[in-house]
């Protein structure tokens, strides 16, 4: 991936009358909507599957007091839409984050992703280790060797899919959602907000929606590696999350041979942690980068000495 293929944003203004910034970059061969907001140390979110930036409004209210928040539409996704290319992979999705930070000037970000999200993130980190200041994998999935009961989430989407030529995606969320609490009670523990949100979120075409599921399905079958992440790394899934989804964060943190992986649970939180108990997800996350940032700044500041010193 090159790093300056993006062109120059083009800025919408304000949104609703806040600090939040709006605009589009060139990624590849799409625009791409985006928007910023706070001043500080950079942190990226990056959506779930068939959201879109909204998903971040409770994490970006409160962050943005000392942090520079990015949220964008994923390719295929909210106001950034479709494209011609088929098929979509993480790859691809990697490569327009990329074009993204550069474009925006964005260095060393920490990457927040959730459910999908997070699948981009570790693949942008394996590919650019040096340029990420450490990561936050919410309710997501890993490529290591799966259970089958992994397998089966993943061949599951491929069905939905299938089921979205009759059955669009808003209502087959509903039933989702519906199904989902009615297995494992609490697996949404705000149903209705993540209804919302989807609702609301500009629709997904057929063939977009097909491209994006296809391309979470295979993610599994990829060559990515993750032990070539090696930045501190911040685990987070809701306590509610059914048992398949744990045993992907197990085998997920066992992946990650040469990071400094710490865990936690949301508590009263399903596979949304950051809408259903927002909160709770948005403390750990200032928490996980107060953290980072403070390592980095002592790494520097021990440079500078051992500079000094090297100068007597």
């Amino acid at each position: 991936m090159i790093r300056g293929e993006g062109g120059e944003p083009t800025t919408g203004g304000a949104v609703g009358g806040d600090d939040t910034t709006t605009g589009t970059v060139q990624t590849g061969d799409i625009e791409t909507y985006y928007e910023r907001r706070g001043d500080g140390p950079p942190i990226v979110f990056i959506h779930g599957m068939f959201m879109s930036t909204t998903e971040w409004g409770p994490q970006v209210d409160a962050l943005s007091d000392e942090f520079t928040t990015i949220t964008y539409d994923v390719r295929g996704h909210g106001h950034t839409g479709g494209s011609d290319r088929d098929p979509y992979s993480m790859d691809l999705y990697a490569a327009d984050l990329d074009a993204l930070l550069s474009a925006l000037d964005v260095e060393n970000p920490i990457l927040c992703g959730l459910s999908m999200g997070g699948c981009i993130a570790q693949v942008y980190a394996a590919a650019h280790p040096d340029e990420v200041a450490g990561l936050v994998l919410s309710d997501t999935f890993t490529a290591a060797p799966l259970p089958l009961s992994g397998r089966l989430i993943f061949s599951n989407l491929r069905f939905f899919a299938l089921l979205d030529r009759v059955i669009r995606y808003p209502t087959l969320n509903k039933i989702q959602l519906r199904v989902g609490n009615l297995l494992s009670p609490g697996i949404a523990t705000d149903a209705d907000t993540i209804q919302r949100l989807v609702e609301d979120a500009p629709r997904i075409p057929h063939a977009e929606f097909a491209k994006i599921a296809t391309a979470m399905a295979r993610f599994p079958d990829s060559d990515f590696d993750g032990a070539e992440i090696d930045v501190p790394v911040l685990l987070l899934y809701g306590e509610h999350a059914p048992k398949a989804f744990r045993t992907m964060h197990t085998r997920l943190a066992e992946s990650l041979t040469n990071a400094d992986v710490e865990v936690t649970v949301a508590p009263d939180a399903g596979h949304a942690s950051n809408i259903d108990n927002p909160a709770f997800f948005t403390a750990a996350v200032r928490e996980f980068a107060h953290e980072v940032r403070g390592a980095a700044g002592d790494a520097t500041a021990a440079g500078d000495t051992t500079a000094a010193g090297d100068s007597h």
